[in-house]
């Protein structure tokens, strides 16, 4: 039956592509959407070698690190993303209860106290698994109750959000904190909230800015603002990362250096050359050329994303899948912005470019919740 309908469906389709397309479906997948993440995979272990410096080593662990997320992406693609709808509560409190045992236990890596290491698990950041799990929770909460939410509803989504992003921040990972904010916050924008109420909050945020400044941000913070602000009055100091960054991009000019040949990285000057700042490699060696095909890339798979969260089935599908798409646009978004000089460093990687463990896998879980989303809704590509 369900063959009939699907080439049914399919109109004037010869059986061949309906078969095709039937296939994909079956096995809960969104070939378009897969044939852009894996262009972004391969584009990105290329730069990755060149930026470790040819390390052999860097570029197959994070290899593997792919296969394993494109693993987890098919295999939570297989699930009906209703049953994550179902343990959304469940996942949320076992997720804070990971970030209250990083607060514990945790072990501390390049300043940020976030990484679990248990016995017999390989070490990983329980943050970045809440960048799916705040929004799904979000999601489960808003998509049964009267939209756009009331004050009554704002609050408690605030409650969900604040919650996690503060046991984040102590976490010293101001970066990730920020994220997971801010992909709860995108749940609660889609669900239709009044322009009035999300004017006064951004005021008031404006307002509050200089008081968090003084009270709330520690020194290496002060000294992110500081650089964005001037970077030039601490050449050698605060200011150098993104300095020797914007050297970098400029040299590289419109066609670049040439692949491996990039001064700026290969004799150090740019540091976290091969995770936050890997764009700079990228630019000086493949010039603005490069960097474009790369945002062509990024668009694809953005494209594919905003028409899944459109032609998304119902109001919970729909808040989860912008949330993903917007979450991933906001890393891209901010990771450019702050190696160019545009945006403060808060130390986001460059997503399925730089170097990384947890983060890849967690950005593979929200594709296969993408894919979970599209194949059981309308068959239409």
């Amino acid at each position: 039956m369900i063959n009939q309908d699907f080439i049914r469906q399919s109109g004037g389709l010869d059986a061949g592509m309906a078969k095709s397309k039937l296939i994909w479906r079956l096995i809960h997948t969104d070939p378009i959407l897969l044939a852009g993440i894996i262009l972004l995979c391969g584009f990105g272990l290329l730069v990755l070698y060149s930026a470790s410096d040819r390390n052999d080593a860097v570029v197959q662990r994070q290899a593997l690190t792919m296969v394993v997320g494109i693993v987890a992406m098919f295999i939570v693609a297989q699930f009906d993303v209703h049953f994550f709808r179902r343990w959304a509560p469940s996942m949320f409190a076992a997720g804070l209860g990971l970030l209250g045992l990083v607060l514990w236990m945790g072990v501390e890596e390049g300043g940020a106290r976030s990484w679990l290491d248990l016995p017999g698990l390989p070490s990983f950041q329980p943050s970045e698994l809440m960048k799916f799990v705040v929004p799904m929770l979000l999601a489960w909460y808003l998509a049964s109750r009267p939209l756009p939410p009331g004050f009554k509803h704002l609050f408690w989504c605030g409650v969900m959000i604040a919650v996690p992003a503060g046991l984040i921040f102590v976490q010293n990972d101001t970066g990730t904190a920020i994220m997971v904010a801010m992909s709860g916050i995108f749940v609660v924008l889609l669900a239709g909230i009044r322009w009035k109420i999300v004017i006064v909050a951004f005021l008031a945020l404006l307002l509050a800015s200089p008081a968090a400044y003084i009270f709330l941000a520690q020194d290496h913070q002060k000294d992110r603002i500081l650089a964005y602000i001037n970077p030039y009055s601490d050449p050698t100091g605060y200011g150098y990362n993104i300095i020797q960054s914007q050297i970098a991009i400029g040299s590289g000019g419109l066609y670049g250096k040439g692949y491996t040949q990039g001064a700026q990285s290969h004799l150090d000057f740019i540091p976290e050359s091969n995770t936050d700042f890997i764009l700079a490699v990228l630019a000086e060696e493949f010039g603005l050329l490069g960097v474009l095909f790369l945002i062509a890339l990024y668009l694809f798979v953005l494209m594919r994303s905003g028409y899944i969260t459109f032609a998304a089935p119902d109001m919970f599908s729909r808040l989860l899948a912008g949330s993903i798409t917007l979450t991933f646009f906001l890393y891209v978004f901010v990771n450019m912005g702050m190696v160019s000089g545009l945006l403060p460093v808060i130390g986001l990687p460059l997503p399925l470019i730089s170097r990384g463990g947890t983060s890849i896998v967690t950005l593979f879980i929200g594709f296969g919740l993408l894919m979970s989303i599209h194949t059981r809704g309308r068959p239409t590509y």
